[in-house]
């Protein structure tokens, strides 16, 4: 059982591998590459546009688009899942994604622009829910809550990997055989993922709760789960912050390879720490783990605040990243413990989506202070300062109780 302390935690099943934990490598493998496409689209989309002669306000605009969609989608599709199971509803999201990706090289965005932009939405809006039903899965697939934890920080902190990974094979894929050919491995990586993960026996055997909580507001219905949505928002701001703020220090120092070694080091320090923060354990109660990692989170981003030297900035950005997996991991664990019974992956796709849209404002604001390179070094500490101030504000409404929850067809006390 989870407890709000973990001192005192349960013992682990000896020192086996995490990954060679049965299903646990297959689950995580097919996860991320189900989900490369949430990297490579929107690149894949760009790419496409300027190929056939477009701009790239309407290339952006589309993958603006795209993001939204898939913002919007996933909370809808996590509680179709959690009200039908996981095969049926992210088969049919999978292959509607999929479908619109493959017809997308065949429409001409700037003479076609209604049907692209169709395709483009719908494509997002069905993106399947995979990272919300990996997180529903862990208490099946590993009942020791210590190995529990140890894998989500794992899940976290490579999930980085989608974007170092994905849009420079997009580009290399382009750049040899053009950018059509790049949406189809695009649309192919996400079909063989979501294969790879439903085809399991916890995928397909997972079942939803027989009873349902939450009314129609499902998991916003409890306050403290809304005030978290709202603090993991300010993480997506940081990082869309990042995002631009990268792009301007490459273009002030003449140095493009810097646009993507910034967020790159961001995301190697999000996987150092996911390592490191699976293999001990935590003291403390949720509540103060989850206030700590958004204090050290904050508190990484200062010295970035100073605009410093190319390889400095670099160096630093990792920083933040080591945090960034124990506050998001924390985060899934405090939706996991508040979530009325039979809402857990549409809870999931939420925190999911809060940082999504969260990334979008601050990409937005960032780019129309792109000008102004001290304004963008301080926007992602203002993110993460807004991510502690509201959890700090809404620690009363985190507490919490002893009472149990299903997940699935599993039922298991909520940490308490």
């Amino acid at each position: 059982m989870l407890t709000p302390h973990t001192g005192r935690p349960p013992a682990r099943r000896g020192s086996r591998p995490l990954l060679t934990e049965r299903h646990v490598a297959r689950l995580l493998l097919g996860t991320l590459t189900g989900r490369l496409p949430n990297g490579m689209a929107p690149v894949a989309i760009l790419l496409l546009v300027t190929e056939q002669g477009g701009s790239l306000a309407t290339g952006g605009l589309l993958c603006a688009l795209y993001g939204l969609a898939s913002a919007i989608g996933q909370p809808v599709l996590g509680r179709m899942v959690d009200r039908r199971g996981q095969t049926g509803v992210t088969s049919a999201a999978v292959l509607i994604t999929t479908v619109c990706l493959l017809l997308l090289p065949y429409v001409d965005a700037g003479t076609q622009p209604t049907l692209a932009a169709t395709l483009v939405v719908g494509a997002g809006l069905s993106t399947p829910p995979l990272e919300a039903n990996l997180r529903a899965l862990w208490s099946t697939v590993l009942p020791d809550p210590e190995r529990r934890r140890a894998a989500l920080a794992l899940d976290t902190g490579a999930q980085g990997l989608i974007y170092v990974a994905g849009p420079p094979l997009v580009a290399t894929v382009s750049a040899l055989h053009g950018a059509g050919a790049a949406m189809a491995v695009t649309a192919a990586l996400g079909l063989v993922g979501a294969a790879m993960v439903l085809s399991s026996a916890p995928s397909r055997t997972w079942r939803p709760a027989a009873s349902r909580a939450g009314g129609f507001f499902g998991p916003l219905h409890h306050g403290g789960l809304r005030m978290l949505l709202l603090a993991v928002g300010g993480v997506g701001f940081a990082l869309g912050a990042m995002n631009v703020w990268a792009v301007a220090v490459a273009d002030r120092h003449d140095s493009p390879l810097l646009s993507g070694l910034i967020p790159a080091a961001l995301s190697t320090g999000s996987l150092i720490g996911g390592i490191l923060y699976g293999r001990r354990h935590w003291l403390g109660h949720l509540r103060g783990q989850l206030l700590t990692a958004a204090t050290l989170f904050t508190l990484a981003w200062v010295p970035l605040a100073a605009n410093p030297p190319p390889l400095a900035a670099t160096a630093l950005t990792a920083s933040p990243g080591v945090f960034l997996t124990a506050l998001i991991t924390s985060a899934f664990l405090m939706v996991d413990a508040l979530a009325p019974v039979g809402t857990t992956t549409e809870a999931y796709a939420w925190l999911i989506a809060a940082v999504g849209t969260g990334q979008a404002v601050g990409t937005s604001l960032a780019g129309l202070c792109a000008g102004q390179t001290a304004i963008g070094a301080v926007l992602p500490a203002v993110g993460a300062a807004f991510t502690l101030a509201v959890l700090v504000g809404a620690r009363q409404r985190l507490s919490i109780t002893g009472s149990t929850a299903g997940r699935g067809r599993h039922r298991r006390p909520r940490i308490a």
